[in-house]
């Protein structure tokens, strides 16, 4: 069995006790969440007093949630199902699972940040970003590409955290940018180089206090302790790479309506919801500091603006979580 459908069956177990506890009395818009949990309590209670749809969310994680849904199939409760990267929402996707958009909806995000399918759109994104700390290293000295980091000049200078969706968002761009043996033969290079930590915010403060040079991160966790205090970004700045290297990879979160749902309309009311503008708003208020994919909404007192980005061209539907897992297994980060 692969790792990846293991990771489907703990999912059952965390997330299929809610079900019990989900009332009766009147329907609910059942969403299967995996974008961070504090952001949608924010957003949902907009979302039901402008339209008066009551909200039920159940959590978990992108690949944990994606199984779950593939395994559940036609009898899936779920309406809506959001990730925080679209590696699982290709998953979902390429099993047949999404029901198609409409283009009133999916015009509001640029085409780049949505599959081609039109069966689900992104909303919010994230940059990937290398933090280094400034007391070891300038930033003139840092690598012109992501992928110099498996140079044996940086053996045990850099740190990542590989278990979780972000960094395997970021892998699975490399594999659909470089292609598999290039990016076997990077992540062969980093696992010599690096020094693995359990988290992001690890990786965080591992840079800031010196214990490793420059990690391999989303722009929000930087953005965020510094907007709070400082205590693990105050010795520590990001890098943001540019002319579309893997290493500007821009992570799309994915929002999609179930087929099997029986409130498609009301499962499209809150698609829509999250790309309109108030909607964004809400998400560029929020504290998880992510890009908002409707031009019209700016994320305010960032490094940098969405608009100065340099990402590459990646096609969403494309970046394969069950190929990323796999190859990560046989190199031995999983």
């Amino acid at each position: 069995m692969k790792k990846q459908l293991v990771l489907g069956v703990t999912a059952l177990t965390l997330v299929s006790p809610l079900l019990a506890a989900c009332g009766e009395d009147e329907p609910k818009l059942v969403i299967y969440n995996a974008q961070h949990e504090p952001l949608l309590k924010e957003l949902a209670p907009e979302f039901t007093e402008e339209t008066g749809i009551e909200v039920q969310l159940r959590n978990g994680k992108d690949l944990e949630l994606s199984n779950q849904l593939v395994q559940e199939g036609k009898a899936s409760p779920a309406d809506v199902f959001l990730t925080e990267n679209s590696p699982a929402m290709s998953q979902v996707e390429a099993a047949g699972l999404f029901d198609q958009l409409p283009a009133d909806i999916l015009d509001v995000i640029p085409a780049q940040f949505r599959p081609v399918s039109g069966l689900w759109t992104g909303f919010v994104a994230r940059s990937t970003v290398l933090v280094y700390n400034t007391e070891q290293i300038q930033e003139a000295d840092l690598p012109a590409s992501l992928l110099d980091l498996a140079d044996p000049a940086w053996k045990g200078r850099i740190s990542f955290s590989p278990t979780g969706a972000d960094f395997q968002a970021i892998v699975a761009a490399v594999l659909e940018l470089e292609g598999p043996e290039a990016t076997k033969a990077w992540l062969e290079g980093i696992k010599d180089n690096g020094t693995v930590y359990d988290g992001n915010n690890l990786v965080l403060e591992a840079v800031d206090s010196g214990e490793v040079e420059v990690g391999i991160v989303y722009h929000y966790y930087w953005e965020r302790d510094r907007k709070e205090n400082g205590d693990v970004s105050d010795q520590s700045a990001q890098h943001y790479f540019t002319g579309g290297d893997p290493g500007a990879f821009v992570s799309v979160s994915g929002a999609g309506v179930l087929k099997s749902s029986d409130m498609k309309e009301e499962a499209r009311e809150f698609v829509e919801f999250l790309v309109r503008e108030k909607g964004q708003q809400v998400l560029a208020d929020s504290y998880a500091l992510e890009y908002p994919l409707n031009p019209a909404v700016q994320l305010p007192g960032v490094t940098k603006q969405f608009s100065e980005l340099q990402p590459p061209q990646v096609n969403v539907s494309d970046l394969d979580a069950e190929a990323v897992v796999d190859l990560m297994t046989e190199v031995g980060f999983l």
